[in-house]
């Protein structure tokens, strides 16, 4: 499906259009930040919105000791951790309700989706850049009640 997609460009060898394959895909897991909200503008279709909060964690200082065919990791240092927050859109009607009434904040998921960069004026006509992503499957991996051991 996403292969499918393409991108006309003019090429600089020749003077012809050249069709060229392009993929802007994401898949995030994490946990959701807040109830999500249904918003409708007018004359638009309603999209349901949330935050979801991807984690990296990883040791500061690891060392790799190599013995023969033998590898050993020697940890040192502690564990570092970023959180990453993401906006969450969904359009697409039979999934926008469920993810509505379903996910909650603290809620496992896993989003796939598109990243979508725009543009907005905010209260005080200065210019904003806001990066979302737009999803077109959603998978509920818990419900956020029970909080699982890590």
């Amino acid at each position: 499906q996403v292969l499918r997609q393409f991108v006309r460009h003019d090429s600089d060898t020749v003077n012809s259009l050249v069709l060229e394959r392009s993929m802007n895909r994401v898949q995030l897991l994490g946990r959701v930040g807040q109830d999500p909200i249904m918003r409708q503008v007018e004359g638009k279709n309603p999209v349901t919105i949330f935050s979801l909060a991807t984690n990296e964690m990883w040791r500061t200082g690891d060392s790799e000791m190599g013995q023969g065919a033998l590898l050993l990791l020697c940890t040192l240092g502690d564990v570092s951790q970023k959180t990453t927050w993401h906006r969450i859109s969904v359009f697409r009607p039979g999934l926008r309700d469920v993810t509505y009434q379903y996910v909650r904040k603290g809620s496992r998921i896993f989003v796939e989706g598109k990243i979508d960069y725009g543009e907005y004026t905010d209260k005080n006509n200065v210019r904003r850049q806001a990066t979302t992503i737009i999803a077109d499957n959603v998978i509920f991996l818990s419900d956020g009640s029970v909080r699982e051991k890590v």
